[in-house]
């Protein structure tokens, strides 16, 4: 079934309206350093597909755009998003500003990982 947004205005407003509330994104600096070591990581494991996991962890941090409070509250002003499971699994640390209606991601680690060594 094929739907044609200009044959369904109320439709169409609605996706406008959906797109246009979405949160923006900022990633910190040191996310740069959360990634090398996750992907160097996963290469000294010769995981395959390791670019592959990286999308992974950036998707779902997308999803912060459209659900910024989804994450469980780590402090008063921070929050964890839980990504995967297992070994696959990686939890970001981020603050949603609501006036701004903008997510900073702090930092990035593997559940495995104790701690975030910074932020």
């Amino acid at each position: 079934m094929k739907i044609e947004l200009r044959e369904n205005p109320s439709l169409a407003r609605w996706l406008r309206n959906w797109l246009a509330e979405v949160a923006r994104i900022e990633l910190t600096l040191e996310i740069q350093d959360d990634f090398d070591r996750i992907l160097d990581h996963l290469l000294e494991r010769a995981v395959e597909d390791a670019l592959g996991r990286i999308r992974e962890i950036i998707q779902a941090i997308d999803v912060l755009q459209h659900n910024p409070l989804i994450g469980r509250p780590v402090s008063a002003d921070t929050s964890e998003l839980v990504i995967g499971r297992r070994g696959r699994g990686y939890v970001a640390l981020y603050r949603y500003i609501e006036q701004a209606d903008t997510v900073f991601v702090l930092a990035i680690r593997s559940q495995r990982e104790a701690g975030y060594g910074r932020a």
